[in-house]
């Protein structure tokens, strides 16, 4: 008998064209073989699991569902439960951001509120600026729109706001983003004074800016600063805020405080996009901060990070040869470390790997040129003990690499 031949494949489907700009996270790509129990992974932007308030996040949970459940399990309105938006307001108001209720939007983790400013704002070459080096996933979500990416440069103090004169020279930004607090990936805080050139600038050039602010109750060293959001009176900043790093990111609740124009439009794209937040988280999230201590647990965390960024600076100082460089961050979650001349993070992870040891390599972290020198290291995931050891493994590792 004659085979019959099999079938060609079928032709691949056709995705949209900006998908060719979007890559996967190196981030996301990095966990999948960095999580290994037998690896001590510095790699994930992961809060410390024993810090969840569980138990309070679980009565929380019951009390909903035993009282209000039917309303729990019902749609919602796409703006968020009223009470939570009561709450999130309130707390504003204390840091000195002046917004009612109707002026918060909640989201899906202050990712999500990313995504939506966006989706509201941007098209296809319009112009957006961010630090170099900037947030990944934001880097992700702007790319999926297709703009071009303008980069100011930044030191110990935040983005390099004196450049931006320069930028807008030949190209209006549509956008401005940053991370001010405690940034992702540096972990460097924007100055007082620079805080306030960014907005005047804004303001003057009436450009938008995005205030990535999920880090900013986790200061364990130094003087509160203001806001971007509580400087500006002229509707120039969104701000985007978060309880992923503060009661556990799997609640996914975020909010978004707007311009009303800006906020408006962004509640009617996440209509189209999920129609509303989950109502039970948001109802249960509203009942635990009605009578959770929830400056007490702030500053829980705020002492074990501190003593755990603590830790890790020490063991760097003890571990790493010379010619390596790290940021001294004042809160948050990363040390940013510079490898010493000519060595790349990117041919380094393997080796640390081999050593049952992982970090990021920074190369994804620039919208601009990239640079192979860099890595980041989360402190606030492994107590003092494993942070020693994880460093201790690091460094044997650069100087094996590096003779």
């Amino acid at each position: 008998m004659i085979a019959a031949a099999h079938p060609s494949a079928p032709p691949p489907l056709r995705l949209a064209q900006r998908m060719s700009l979007m890559k996967a996270s190196a981030v996301r790509e990095i966990l999948k073989v960095a999580e290994r129990p037998d690896v001590l992974s510095f790699a994930g932007g992961l809060p410390a699991p024993e810090l969840f308030p569980v138990e309070a996040i679980a009565q929380a949970h019951a009390e909903v569902f035993a009282e209000e459940g039917r309303a729990a399990l019902q749609y919602s309105t796409t703006e968020g439960y009223g009470p939570l938006r009561e709450w999130i307001a309130a707390h504003l108001g204390e840091r000195g951001v002046r917004v009612g209720a109707d002026g918060v939007l909640i989201t899906n983790g202050s990712q999500q509120g990313i995504e939506l400013v966006a989706k509201v704002m941007l098209d296809p070459g319009d112009v957006v600026v961010v630090e170099s080096p900037s947030y990944l996933a934001a880097l992700q979500t702007f790319s999926g729109y297709e703009v071009s990416f303008r980069v100011a440069g930044s030191d110990d103090d935040g983005m390099r706001v004196d450049e931006l004169e320069r930028l807008c020279a030949t190209h209006k930004p549509k956008l401005i983003y940053l991370v001010p607090n405690f940034q992702n990936p540096k972990g460097t805080t924007l100055s007082l004074e620079r805080r306030e050139a960014l907005v005047r600038f804004a303001q003057r050039h009436r450009i938008l800016i995005l205030e990535d602010n999920p880090y900013g109750e986790l200061r364990f060293r130094g003087e509160h600063l203001p806001s971007l959001a509580s400087l500006d009176d002229e509707g120039v900043v969104v701000s985007l805020g978060s309880f992923s790093k503060v009661l556990a990111p799997g609640l996914r609740i975020g909010w978004m405080v707007a311009p009303r124009e800006v906020l408006r439009a962004a509640t009617v794209v996440k209509q189209a996009a999920d129609l509303h937040t989950a109502t039970v988280s948001q109802r249960a999230t509203a009942r635990l901060l009605s009578r959770f201590d929830f400056q007490g647990h702030l500053e829980r965390l705020r002492l074990v990070y501190g003593e755990r960024c603590e830790a890790m600076l020490g063991a760097l100082e003890r571990h790493m040869p010379e010619g390596t460089r790290w940021t001294r961050p004042d809160g948050g979650m990363f040390v940013w470390a510079e490898l010493p001349r000519g060595m790349s993070a990117d041919a380094l992870f393997p080796l640390a790997l081999e050593k049952r040891v992982a970090f990021v390599p920074g190369t994804s972290f620039f919208a601009g040129e990239a640079r192979h020198e860099f890595m980041r290291l989360n402190f606030s995931n492994r107590p003092p003990e494993l942070l020693e050891e994880g460093m201790r493994r690091l460094g044997a590792v650069i100087a094996s690499h590096r003779r």
